[in-house]
């Protein structure tokens, strides 16, 4: 293999890693996307069960029972 042909394998090689950067950042970029929207949708339905909780038993304190 002469100088030249390695230059040219060095490029292509060069721009096939350069497409997987470029698909793996857009599959961590999804991927962050759906994180944030689930612990977005883990809050909220933490909000809706806590006030669930105070509108059908305002009286009831959570403690855990003298025995544990």
């Amino acid at each position: 293999m002469n100088e030249n042909e390695r230059i040219i394998e060095l490029e292509t090689r060069l721009m096939h890693l350069d497409d997987t950067v470029d698909v793996l950042n857009d599959v961590v970029t999804s991927q962050q996307q759906q994180i944030d929207k689930l612990e977005k949708s883990i809050l909220k339905l933490g909000e809706e069960q806590l006030e669930m909780k105070e509108q059908t038993a305002p009286d009831i304190v959570d403690t855990r029972p003298p025995h544990y």
